[in-house]
């Protein structure tokens, strides 16, 4: 899940950069890059209730695996509220900022998951 989960967030990155760097606002495209980064999020979250159901448990803290997931699950509908209410380009800042932020919260829970400790 890792892997797709970077693959999406790297997509939305690259076009809410994109159409930053083009000077254009927040169009159906970034704002739809980043309900799919939220998407994502969701079905991640789904599979880990499944995992944990499954006898797969969390080697590291579960409330921080939690609690990273329902936080970066407000990044992106943090952003596209933003963005529906700011329509200048910096919202496409905002919106790439998203894959970068959910990205890193990503790369922590799989941390967290697997019980490598921070280093």
């Amino acid at each position: 899940m890792f892997i797709v989960g970077t693959i999406v967030c790297l997509v939305s990155l690259v076009l809410c950069f994109g159409a930053a760097i083009l000077k254009q606002g927040p169009n159906d495209l970034t704002i739809l890059s980043v309900a799919a980064v939220e998407l994502f999020l969701l079905v991640y979250g789904v599979t880990a209730v499944f995992r944990q159901i499954g006898g797969e448990g969390v080697a590291g803290p579960v409330w921080e695996f939690w609690g990273y997931l329902f936080t970066a699950m407000l990044v992106p509908a943090g952003a596209i509220w933003w963005s529906l209410m700011d329509r200048s380009r910096w919202s496409n800042v905002v919106l790439g900022a998203v894959g970068i932020t959910v990205f890193v919260m990503l790369f922590r829970m799989e941390q967290i998951w697997d019980g490598v400790p921070l280093a």
